[in-house]
């Protein structure tokens, strides 16, 4: 049985983390749990390179806090700001084992001027996504990607290719 510790206890990061594991890893069986752990970034990461630090920084103290784990995976959502003014959303994900890592980044999407203003007055994306929308705890089921896209792509469905992708150097071991 191969476990494997999802820094988070957000159910769509456990979904989306259990679905790209199983689709990967075909004939293995699994133990998923999901952890509370500190990104040790910023609650609303405002760059791609603090993003980044923070999906690391999760699955590093996810090992920490459960280290009789097989693999340890962060997610973290970040925005970024671009010379034109817009804002772009997007996650990064960090997998780690005791002897690999993979990460790789989700899509990128341009949020709306009002999420945008909400942001610039230090409120944090998911519960900007909340006010706007007239939601309760958005970041815990479609997100800002599922209320854009009308749920033609929820949370879930967005995170998962880029686990898949993170996945790439534990399925070719031999290459990295």
């Amino acid at each position: 049985m191969i476990k494997v510790v999802i820094a988070s206890q957000n159910p769509v990061k456990i979904k989306c983390t259990e679905r790209a594991f199983q689709e990967v890893f075909k004939n293995e069986s699994f133990i998923f749990s999901g952890i509370n752990v500190p990104s040790n970034v910023a609650d609303q990461p405002m760059s791609d390179l603090e993003t980044l630090e923070g999906a690391r920084n999760r699955a590093k103290n996810a090992q920490s806090a459960e280290p009789k784990a097989d693999y340890w995976v962060g997610i973290e959502g970040g925005i970024s700001e671009t010379e034109a003014g817009e804002m772009l959303a997007f996650a990064w994900i960090s997998i780690i084992s005791n002897d690999q890592k993979g990460e790789s980044r989700t899509a990128t999407f341009t949020l709306p001027p009002k999420i945008v203003e909400l942001i610039h007055q230090g409120i944090e994306l998911g519960l900007a996504d909340d006010m706007v929308f007239k939601r309760s705890n958005s970041k815990q089921s479609n997100g800002a990607v599922g209320i854009l896209t009308h749920d033609l792509i929820d949370r879930s469905e967005y995170y998962r290719p880029a686990i898949v992708l993170a996945l790439i150097p534990f399925i070719n071991p031999e290459l990295y």
